[in-house]
């Protein structure tokens, strides 16, 4: 289980966590405890540990009890000094501990509640190495001061100055590099943060290796993380304050390697800059934007895309008030059988837990209402230490033990069955709690009490035992695996986004929280309170265990609404006409069936698209006097036309492999070209602000349209309808018939509708479907419009300059763009959200996609292979010898026509 992969690495029973919260392990001395009966001594030997709080013995026979005795609690500690008297038998030096408790842990080596044993008594206790006996002595009552201090935050300070002065008197034992070839980079004081408890020591960094040494020698003398095994590292908050760091050996796990908390932010982020620096080569980074656009096209699934935003939300498995938090997906814990196709199924994943039931939300809005200032709808969190100790106490008893001063809960409180857990969230007062990871994961262990711990008897008589699982589960092997596949479903990949919106989103904070009900305590939000900023040390402690415990919100991720993912091929389960997309255009069950020859279409284009690299010119042609601006093809791919700053439309025959026409227009460039559906005519836009019309069988031109007040940039054609792009801040859409009987007159252009920019169009785009019209202005901003309405969908300001071309996914979610910043851009259209953003070495200046991979051409005149998933040129194939300018892809996307600033036109075709 994940959780367990960070306790320590040893079989020893001693644990950090036999100690209190925020309590340090000092150092360890071989020893015996020494006890006295009947006028006979018994040595019981075993090791002696000194603790910021609290002296602990640990027997080496494990039949016997840990001791456990809180300095508080010692009313004097001394050192007896030995007899020498050569007439008596020699005694030794000895520790004698005067207490009014003594703790007895894991007695007959059983993990179970601790035996607090009340009243006076001497405890002794007598070092192997007895010269050092005064000295431990000396420590002990020093910490005991700090113990007996009446303000908890004057113990703190006091205890913090005695482990800083240990922490400065010490330092990283260099013998223990790997190599004596490596070369150290810094090193410094830091603690190794596990759950509950954290673990002081020193961290070296070399050219190598990241290294961390306790000062305790506990678990182990050092630990070692080979920087080239690292996948990823995140800065993290820990304690509210910006001096976690945390570092992952994995992709996808989401338990790390090791997690440190600096005493400096600077320390924590020259670490952070020189293994990132290392990684930079090595590793991609990656951002909340590009997992989710990875999760929209499905190469994610739901659970790893909620592990990687919980991740990058501050969220660690070491960290239980900031534990990875998971949602409640399903409603049905009753039924026999568990029906994934019924909606009825599934929790409303639009609302916070505390607002699924309406008569407890009316309670709390109500009382909400009355409340002063800072107000709060829930007194809860859905995530806290305890809540997360709650579910995994059968696997990590000696964390709740820890948490809760040696107890478990009562029996009828604790994890009993799922059903009525869920059911006391929906019912109970102040229970407004969500899931973690492990109920999505392999490993039932945490929902069966295998190791026989004695969790106590309920009410009912019962022994608690295994947590009870639904009757639609035959086992608890078998609930996760239906669990996980609920998670899975269509439904909850069709609604996870509006769970996003809520914990990591737009609705987490401001007046959208209030209005989707989901406003917690002010305490749990980052940036709620400065805790540095409060003078007294007493309550700067009893504020900040108050936030610790009560659970803190997840880092704020996204500011704008969360796209949905993209399910296609599936017909939609919604629970009611309101919760399904108002734009249908985008709903891909909107859609019609796929016939099989679609379907073989479709195929052989993800075929093309993955051999895409295999890209291999055919032959070049030089046939323009300038810069080639447009490509256009005949259906039957015989006869290709460009167009040319030169002014010219050129028909190249491919049979012929020569170009055998050659039109003009008028002495100004020519900026675009488009082949309408009858497959006999071009239509060409130009600089002169006009629009011409070429009949490739009479081999003139047939009709001009003079419809803007500048240069036309780009157009696009369908359903009898023109689009037409200005840089006179206007698109103009014309009613256009295509038939070729059509004399295409200019008493038949009627203009349908006019949409005004802030600045000049520069390049425009259609989905698919011809619902969906998006412009690229010279502003930088892009622009989504409704062709039925022509009303603005989105608007955005995406680029620092002009856009030099942008196109629709196949399926209509997203929008790539290009621009003269640099910039490659994924906008999604439901959203308006830029979730990808790709700073290139170069301009980009064209490109063909399919949503996941780009092929464009750049201002070096190389076609560059984009993977918009990990952000990477995947490979640099050399084609012209200046700025690639116009680009045309088949259907089949297996062959390809480059235009260039070189004036040559490239025929590209797929080698298989």
């Amino acid at each position: 289980m994940a959780f367990l992969k960070t306790r320590e690495l040893t079989k020893e029973r001693f644990s950090l966590l036999l100690l209190d919260l925020e309590e340090y392990y000092f150092e360890q001395h071989t020893a015996y405890h020494v006890t006295t009966s009947s006028n006979k001594e018994r040595k019981v030997r075993g090791s002696f540990k000194v603790c910021s709080r609290s002296v602990i013995f640990d027997p080496e026979d494990v039949a016997e009890p840990i001791l456990k005795i809180p300095l508080r609690d010692c009313k004097k500690i001394e050192f007896v000094e030995g007899e020498r008297n050569p007439f008596n038998d020699p005694r030794p030096s000895v520790i004698a501990v005067s207490c009014v408790q003594a703790i007895y842990i894991k007695e007959s080596n059983v993990i179970a509640p601790y035996r607090n044993e009340r009243g006076a008594k001497t405890v002794t206790f007598q070092l192997e190495d007895l010269s050092k006996t005064e000295d431990v002595v000396q420590t002990f009552l020093q910490l005991h001061r700090a113990s007996c201090l009446e303000k908890l935050g004057d113990q703190t300070a006091m205890i913090a100055a005695i482990l800083q002065s240990r922490l400065a008197r010490s330092s990283f034992d260099k013998n223990c590099f790997h190599s004596v070839a490596e070369k150290p980079h810094m090193e410094c004081a830091v603690e190794m943060v596990l759950p509950l408890v954290s673990n002081p020591g020193h961290v070296c960094i070399t050219d190598e290796s990241l290294y961390f040494q306790p000062l305790n020698g506990y678990p182990e003398h050092v630990i070692q993380i080979k920087l080239h095994r690292v996948r990823r590292i995140y800065k993290r908050r820990h304690g509210l304050r910006p001096l976690g760091l945390e570092v992952f050996c994995t992709e996808n796990d989401f338990c790390s390697d090791i997690y440190l908390k600096f005493y400096k932010t600077a320390d924590r982020d020259e670490i952070y800059y020189y293994i990132a620096t290392f990684l930079e080569n090595h590793v991609t980074e990656h951002t909340a934007e590009s997992y989710m656009l990875q999760w929209q096209r499905g190469h994610l699934s739901n659970y790893q895309y909620l592990l990687h935003l919980n991740n990058l939300a501050d969220r660690s498995c070491n960290d239980l008030s900031q534990y990875p938090v998971f949602p409640w997906v399903i409603t049905d814990y009753t039924s026999p059988q568990l029906d994934l196709t019924n909606a009825a199924t599934f929790r409303d994943l639009s609302k916070p837990v505390g607002a699924l039931n309406k008569e407890r939300l009316d309670r709390l809005l109500s009382r909400y209402r009355g409340m002063p200032e800072p107000r709060f709808m829930y007194g809860s969190h859905y995530s806290s230490p305890g809540y997360v100790l709650f579910y995994l106490v059968r696997v990590a008893p000696e964390h709740m033990l820890c948490l809760q001063n040696g107890r478990y809960d009562h029996p009828d409180r604790m994890f009993n069955s799922i059903g009525d857990t869920w059911k006391n969230c929906l019912d109970g007062a102040t229970d407004f709690k969500e899931l973690i990871p492990e109920f999505y994961g392999n490993d039932c262990s945490f929902l069966e009490n295998q190791r026989n711990l004695g969790l106590g008897r309920r009410q009912n008589g019962s022994l608690v035992g295994d947590v009870v699982v639904p009757p639609w589960a035959s086992d608890t092997s078998d609930f996760l695996q239906k669990h996980k596949t609920a998670l899975e479903s269509q439904y909850v990949s069709e609604h996870l986004h509006e769970w996003i919106d809520l914990v990591f989103g737009f609705k987490q904070k401001g007046s959208e929280a209030l209005a989707a009900h989901n406003v917690f305590h002010p305490l749990t939000y980052e940036g709620g309170i400065d805790c540095d900023s409060i003078d007294d040390p007493d309550q700067r402690i009893a504020m900040l265990t108050q936030i610790l415990e009560f659970g803190q919100t997840p880092k704020q991720l996204f500011t704008t609404p969360h796209p949905q993912r993209i399910t296609p091929r599936f017909h939609n389960i919604t629970r009611s006409p309101s919760s399904s997309s108002p734009d249908s255009e985008l709903s891909p069950a909107s859609q019609s069936e796929d016939s099989s020859f679609e379907d073989l279409t479709e195929e052989s284009r993800k075929l093309s698209w993955a051999n895409i690299g295999n890209l291999k010119p055919i032959s070049n042609h030089k046939i323009h006097k300038e810069a080639v601006t447009g490509i256009a093809v005949t259906r039957d791919g015989a006869a290709i036309f460009s167009t040319s700053q030169d002014s010219t439309l050129k028909m190249f025959s491919k049979e012929l492999k020569d170009f055998q026409r050659s039109m003009s227009f008028s002495n100004m460039a020519l900026s675009s070209c488009l082949m309408l559906a009858d497959g006999k005519t071009v239509v060409c836009s130009s600089w002169d602000n006009n629009v011409y019309f070429y009949s490739i069988p009479y081999g003139r031109r047939q009709d001009t349209l003079m419809g803007h007040d500048d240069a036309v940039s780009e157009m696009f054609w369908f359903d009898e309808r023109l689009y037409t792009a200005s840089w006179d801040s206007t698109i103009k859409v014309w009613q256009c018939p295509s038939d070729s009987s059509s004399s295409h007159k200019r008493s038949q252009f009627e203009l349908l509708a006019e949409l005004e920019h802030d600045a000049g169009v520069n390049t425009i785009g259609l989905n698919p479907a011809g619902t969906l019209l998006v412009s690229g202005c010279k502003d930088g901003v892009v622009t989504i419009w409704d062709t039925g309405s022509y009303t603005t969908l989105q608007q955005v300001s995406c680029h620092t300059g002009t856009i030099h071309h942008m196109a629709f996914s196949p399926d209509s979610r997203h929008v790539l763009s290009v621009g003269a910043d640099s910039c490659m851009k994924v906008t999604d259209v439901q959203t308006g959200m830029v979730i990808s953003s790709v700073k290139a070495e170069e301009e980009q200046r064209c490109f063909c996609w399919d949503g996941n991979s780009v092929l464009c051409g750049g201002q070096s005149g190389n076609l560059l292979l984009w993977n918009l998933l990990s952000n990477t040129v995947t490979q640099r194939i050399p084609a012209h010898s200046g700025a690639v300018t116009a680009m045309w892809m088949s259907e089949l996307c297996s062959t390809v026509i480059t235009g260039g600033e070189d004036r040559q036109i490239i025929f590209w075709k797929l080698q298989s």
